[in-house]
C-alpha cells in the first residue's frame, strides 16, 4: 500500500533493474510515483515500472528516453542515477578499454542523462536528483583503481550540478553507500575465497555490526527525493554503518 509520499510524482532510475537499482523503483513506486526503470536487460522488470533499455553512456539512447517521458508525462521529478559499474584491478593491470568502460557507465552516464533530463527537470516544481557515489570515493580499497576515481568524480559533478541548478529549483545529492548485501557484493566474495568466513570478517569491522541492504539505501534515496529533503542539496549523504568514522585498529 502506498504511504503516497511521492504522489503523483514522476521518478527514472537508472540502473533500474538491479540490486539497489530495484529496491528504489520499489520504494519510489510504494511512495506514489509514477517510476521508469531504465536498464541495460529488461529480462527481471519491476513489477508496476514503466520499464525502459538504456545504455546510459550512449547519448542517442538517453536522448530517446528522455523524449519518451517527454511525451508521456511531460515533466521528471525525480532523477536516480543508480547505474554503475565495478572492475577490480590496480592501474598497472587496467586496460584503456576497461578504465573508458567504467567511467563511461559511472561518470558520462550520470553526466548524459543529467544533461539530458534538465529540460524536464525544470518542468517540475521540485526536482531531485540523486547520484550514486561510494565510500569508495572518499577512501579507497585495494585493487578497485577506477572504480575509486569514477566515484571521486560522481562527487565532484553532483556538487557542481548542486551549484548550477539550485537556482533553478533543482536540488541535487549523492548516495554513497559502503558495503550492501547485493549481487555485486556476493559476487565479491565468491571470488575471494570462502563465502561464510568473507561475511563474518566483513560484518566484524563495521560499528554497527551488519552490512546495508537494498532497503537501505532506498530509505535514503527515498528521503532525499520527498519534500523533506527541500534544503539538502550539494551533499555527498554516506551510508556505511560507521565503516569511514573509524580509525583501522591494530590487531595485537
Amino acid at each position: 500500500m502506498s504511504s503516497g509520499g511521492l504522489k503523483g510524482k514522476v521518478a527514472l532510475v537508472t540502473g533500474g533493474t538491479g540490486g539497489i537499482g530495484r529496491a528504489v523503483c520499489e520504494r519510489l513506486l510504494k511512495e506514489g510515483a509514477v517510476v521508469y526503470a531504465a536498464d541495460l536487460s529488461q529480462r527481471q522488470p519491476v513489477p508496476g515500472a514503466m520499464p525502459v533499455q538504456l545504455d546510459v553512456g550512449d547519448e542517442t539512447q538517453v536522448q530517446a528516453v528522455m523524449q519518451q517521458v517527454t511525451q508521456e508525462q511531460g515533466r521528471l521529478d525525480v532523477l536516480v542515477n543508480a547505474a554503475g559499474i565495478e572492475v577490480e584491478h590496480t592501474i598497472e593491470h587496467t586496460t584503456l578499454e576497461v578504465w573508458n568502460r567504467v567511467f563511461a557507465v559511472n561518470v558520462t552516464g550520470t553526466f548524459l542523462v543529467s544533461k539530458y533530463a534538465l529540460p524536464l527537470l525544470r518542468e517540475s516544481s521540485a526536482a531531485s536528483v540523486i547520484n550514486f557515489g561510494s565510500y569508495d570515493g572518499f577512501i579507497a580499497d585495494p585493487g578497485l583503481a577506477a572504480y575509486c576515481a569514477s566515484k571521486g568524480a560522481v562527487h565532484a559533478l553532483t556538487r557542481a550540478m548542486a551549484c548550477d541548478h539550485g537556482p533553478e529549483g533543482i536540488r541535487v545529492n549523492a548516495v554513497c553507500p559502503g558495503y550492501i548485501d547485493t549481487p555485486m557484493l556476493r559476487s565479491f566474495f565468491q571470488d575471494h575465497g570462502d563465502i561464510a568466513s568473507l561475511e563474518s570478517a566483513v560484518r566484524d569491522i563495521h560499528p554497527t555490526r551488519r552490512y546495508g541492504t537494498p532497503a537501505d539505501v532506498a530509505n535514503l534515496v527515498y528521503w532525499l527525493a520527498s519534500d523533506e529533503a527541500r534544503y539538502a542539496s550539494g551533499q555527498l549523504w554516506i551510508l556505511d554503518g560507521g565503516l569511514t568514522a573509524q580509525v583501522q585498529q591494530m590487531k595485537l
